[in-house]
Order: C-alpha cells, then structure tokens, then sequence
C-alpha cells in the first residue's frame, strides 16, 4: 500500500513539472514573437529616392541641370560646335530644298555650303546668352518638380527645362541670333546663293523665308538635344556622377 502511494504521488510530481516546463515553453515562445514584432523594420528602401531628403533631391537635380547645360552651351558655343555635330548641325532651310538641288545640279555646290556653314555659325555664337536662361530655370525648380524629375525618364529634366525656358530662350536669342546672323554673313550668303540661281530664282516662291527665327529655332532645338545627351549620361553612368551629390541622388536610382 505504502510503494502504491509513493508511485503515486512520483507521477503527480512528474506531470505538475512537465505542466510547468510546458507553461514556461509557452510564455517563451510568447514573448519572443511579442520582441519580433516590436523589431524595427529593414531599413532598406523599396521606393527609389525615398531615403533622399527633400533637400537632397533638389540639389542633386540643380547639380544635374547645371552640368547638363554647361555642357550644350560649352559644346555647341565651340568652334564648329553646331556643323561638327550631325544631331544638331543647322539644314537648308525645307523650303529652299529645290534650290539646294538645283545648285548643285549647275555645279554651284559651294554657294550652298557656304550658306548653311554661315547659319551654323550663327547658331554657335548665339548659343552662348542662353546660360542665364538656364540658370533662372534651374533657381525656379520646386521640390514637387524635383520629385516628378527624379522619377521621370531619361529625359524628363530637359524636357522641365523645355516647358520653362523654350518661349523665354527663343525670344531673349532672336535679337542676339539677327546680330550673329549680320556678321557671320548669313544674309549675304544666302542673297549669293538666290542670284546664283539665275533663270531658277523662281523656285524660292514669293515669301522670303525668315532666316534669323529658322536659325534661332534650330539653335534652341540643338541645345536641348545636348542638354538631354548630358542629363542620360548623368543618370545612368557613375562616371558622369562626378560629385558626391550626385552619387547619392542618381546612384539610388
């Protein structure tokens, strides 16, 4: 009878530690979901750019901008800038296409050469007023701007400047584009190249053709193509990342 009770009373023993082991087990399993919970979230950002400050975004995007532009103007202010360069070099004006032809069909090729070489350096010495254009555009930019740039194509920084600058520039450019036109000799070479046409004169028509807005649209067209050229560069090759600032802003791209 005694052995019986003691067999007993080991197996109560038994289940009430195995109770609180079981308890225990819990109550540790518990708290540790409890402490994962609390855990702070991976700081690793899914979104690109939303680790960047406000402050960040814009300044790297000014950086940008201004690279950019400093390139188009440096590029295309140079000599040979706008005729060197087959994206950008300045045609015969559409209009006068049959005259081209005719020119160089009478063995007067250089008559239009010269004519379009004279425009292209029109276009070149006019190019270099636009920087503070540029500039203006650049201390205008606003975050909500910034952010839309940031997450825009490879273009979408030019194509902000375009919306803001294109009016402005053409019109500021146009005066300075009548001047360069006057001395780079685009009038003359153009007025040589119509009366070498002789019993052709009748293919230019009776409207004169506006050379100094022709060369001043083309010249502004050309420095957006560079500013684009330059603002890809920047947001794809490190190389182009020649600041800190900019690293940090294009490289969370």
């Amino acid at each position: 009878m005694k052995t019986r009770q003691i067999i007993i009373t080991g197996l109560c023993c038994s289940l009430i530690l195995a109770t609180q082991a079981s308890s225990a087990g819990w109550r540790d399993w518990l708290q540790l979901g409890s402490e994962e919970d609390k855990a702070p979230a991976s700081s690793t950002q899914s979104d690109a750019g939303s680790s960047l400050s406000n402050t960040d975004v814009i300044g790297g995007l000014k950086e940008a901008l201004q690279n950019a532009t400093q390139y188009a103007v440096s590029n295309l202010g140079a000599e040979n800038g706008f005729l060197n360069n087959p994206r950008v070099k300045i045609p015969m004006p559409g209009a006068l296409g049959k005259v081209e032809k005719t020119l160089r069909s009478l063995g007067a090729s250089r008559y239009a050469d010269e004519f379009v070489e004279t425009m292209n350096h029109a276009a070149e010495k006019a190019v270099v007023k636009a920087t503070p254009l540029f500039t203006k555009a650049v201390s205008e930019m606003t975050i909500e701007d910034g952010m839309k740039i940031l997450k825009g194509g490879d273009n979408a920084a030019t194509e902000y400047f375009r919306s803001k600058t294109a009016t402005d520039l053409t019109q500021s450019m146009l005066p300075i584009t009548q001047e360069m036109t006057n001395n780079s000799g685009v009038t003359s070479s153009y007025k040589k190249m119509i009366d070498k046409l002789g019993f052709a004169r009748g293919l230019v028509g009776d409207k004169d053709i506006d050379l100094d807005q022709y060369v001043t649209d083309k010249a502004v067209d050309g420095l957006f193509v560079m500013v684009a050229e330059q603002e890809k560069k920047i947001r794809k090759d490190p190389v182009a990342q020649t600041t800190s600032l900019l690293k940090k802003v294009f490289g969370s791209l």
